[in-house]
């Protein structure tokens, strides 16, 4: 190659494989974006609060936004208890895990991923020149993680960063917050960015900000309980303000739009709305969890609306569900060839998912 040639980290790191609709697949396959209901992304199906509506027309399109999205902050401080200082927002929870991993990784520094899951977290410390460990959960164990390989992982590597989902994606399941704790606790040297995206799906959980600890760094995405996946909101948050100035020093200005802060602000105005979403998706994500298991597919245990369940071949059941206008997640990039993750939706959508798969022929599991 010649010219300017990128960092080696550049050249050797692989893109990271989302979910969700690809446009190019469907245009080669004749399918029309809007026919397709997608199984594949786990957020709100419901769709955003009326008031977020409202809100985004009411936006001048010709004036910058508040590149410290001081009012949207002080929204969300009012709710955890933490002066705005302790914030700082993101376009979307991706751009803060590479805000965080510029933040705070150098090359060679230990990484521990708890896996599998979001492929960011590996995508970003490869980026930076981290070294890369992993502990992963199996699905003989129903996908849970056994604390003590986690423990041992931690004495042994003593890693620098630690990326921990929770609930984790694709599994669904739910740590609880005593066994981060420990985590925590047994490693004050370690910092621990610990994703909650999907915490609000999980009844009863409880964020590990309660920890008050100060190498834990929790980022949130309001695109998955809010349904503001097409506007690409978050925010990090820390009870040491430390750890939250160190990534608001490598945020980019401007890097939240005028329509994603206001349109966060309409939707924490409206938490009655968000509470029926969670608790309606709930019930149907109960009830298409029995009728999976009732057509044979092992559905695995999950704390969330979504979940794994094991299909033989996850690229040819996709294949044949996308035929008909259906979109699930093939867990391939996670490493899990035999899984597809899919996400509930409305009752009606889940019903037309399960006669679809009951006409699949599907080998014995």
């Amino acid at each position: 190659m010649t010219g300017f040639v990128p960092r080696p980290q550049i050249l050797e790191t692989p893109p990271a494989y989302h979910g969700a609709l690809d446009f190019a697949e469907l245009e080669q396959l004749g399918l029309n974006p809007d026919d397709i209901v997608d199984f594949s992304v786990n957020s709100n199906p419901f769709g955003p609060s009326p008031r977020v509506r409202q809100a985004i027309a009411a936006v001048p399109p010709d004036r910058y936004p508040d590149r410290e999205s001081l009012a949207l902050r002080r929204a969300l401080a009012g709710r955890l208890h933490l002066p705005p200082d302790h914030l700082v927002t993101g376009n979307g929870a991706a751009e803060l895990l590479w805000l965080a991993a510029f933040a705070f990784l150098r090359p060679g520094d230990p990484v521990l991923i708890l896996a599998p899951t979001f492929g960011e977290y590996h995508r970003v410390s490869s980026l930076v020149g981290a070294d890369i460990h992993t502990v992963r959960a199996r699905p003989e164990d129903d996908f849970a993680f056994n604390p003590r390989l986690v423990q041992s992982a931690l004495a042994r590597l003593r890693p620098r960063l630690v990326f921990l989902c929770n609930p984790n994606n694709p599994t669904g399941r739910l740590l609880p917050p005593d066994t981060i704790a420990a985590w925590v606790q047994a490693s004050p040297h370690t910092l621990f960015v610990v994703d909650e995206a999907y915490l609000a799906f999980a009844a009863s959980a409880s964020s590990v900000l309660s920890l008050k600890a100060d190498n834990v760094l929790v980022i949130r995405s309001m695109t998955k309980d809010y349904a503001l996946a097409g506007l690409r909101l978050a925010y990090a948050a820390s009870t040491n303000p430390s750890l939250v100035a160190a990534v608001d020093r490598v945020r980019p200005a401007w890097n939240v739009s005028a329509v994603a802060q206001a349109a966060g602000l309409a939707a924490l105005a409206d938490e009655a709305y968000l509470h029926r979403c969670l608790v309606d998706l709930q019930t149907a994500a109960q009830a298409l969890k029995s009728g999976l298991s009732a057509l044979g597919l092992p559905v695995f245990p999950s704390d969330v609306h979504f979940f794994l369940v094991r299909v033989g071949s996850a690229p040819a059941f996709r294949q044949a569900l996308l035929r008909q206008n259906l979109l699930v997640r093939d867990a391939t990039s996670f490493g899990l060839p035999q899984f597809v993750r899919i996400a509930a939706r409305r009752p009606q959508d889940n019903r037309r998912l399960l006669d679809a798969v009951r006409g699949l022929q599907i080998p014995a599991q």
